[in-house]
């Protein structure tokens, strides 16, 4: 829908709003708020990076086959990848530019919808806590994966509007994206599961 309604690429009336709410008046190069906040938005979105999401996915492949979790394993890589895969062909599918309204607070290339950081995010982190969730006994554990997760990726999505590298749809076409992926890999998973469980 959301793509729909951007199809010409032009700005939202609310994604203007919302983006020149968080600069100074008057400057748009001055994000709101102290130094501090500036600082933490960088390193909140390095978070969604390629390169930490890849160093995430393998260290989390990587401790469920030490375990012998060789199906969780197989999805985690296969899903995450998969997920990586569609999201980069999505930019090219819309060809939407990145926002010119303000200035940008970090070096970025490429297309802007969906947000990539917000739409990986969300895919790894969301697949990632919905899949160890399942083989995880302990509920409050499964609890503090999964809202660890949600956390992750709202405060990764936040801030690449923030540094106004993306308009706010972007960034909403990429969470209602990446979760739709981590829900569709999590009913597969407890699908694959429920059918190997019913052979023993």
């Amino acid at each position: 829908m959301l793509a729909y309604e951007i199809g010409d690429g032009s700005p939202l009336a609310w994604d203007r709003a919302i983006i020149l709410a968080l600069r100074a008046p008057g400057d748009t190069a001055q994000p709101l708020g102290p130094a501090w906040l500036h600082a933490a938005m960088v390193d909140i979105t390095a978070l969604g990076s390629g390169t930490i999401l890849t160093c995430v996915v393998v260290a989390v492949a990587g401790l469920l086959l030490v375990q012998r979790l060789w199906l969780t394993a197989a999805l985690v890589l296969v899903a995450t990848l998969g997920g990586s895969i569609i999201a980069g062909q999505a930019k090219y599918w819309v060809g939407r530019p990145r926002p010119e309204l303000v200035d940008h607070l970090v070096q970025v290339t490429g297309l802007s919808f969906p947000s990539g950081h917000a739409t990986n995010s969300a895919i790894i982190y969301l697949t990632l806590a919905g899949l160890v969730a399942q083989v995880t006994p302990h509920r409050v554990v499964r609890r503090y994966v999964l809202a660890l997760a949600v956390m992750l990726v709202g405060a990764i999505g936040v801030s690449r509007v923030y540094l106004g590298v993306h308009w706010p749809s972007d960034v909403l076409a990429g969470w209602s994206a990446g979760t739709g992926w981590a829900a569709l890999w999590w009913w597969i998973a407890a699908s694959v599961r429920g059918r190997l469980a019913g052979r023993h």
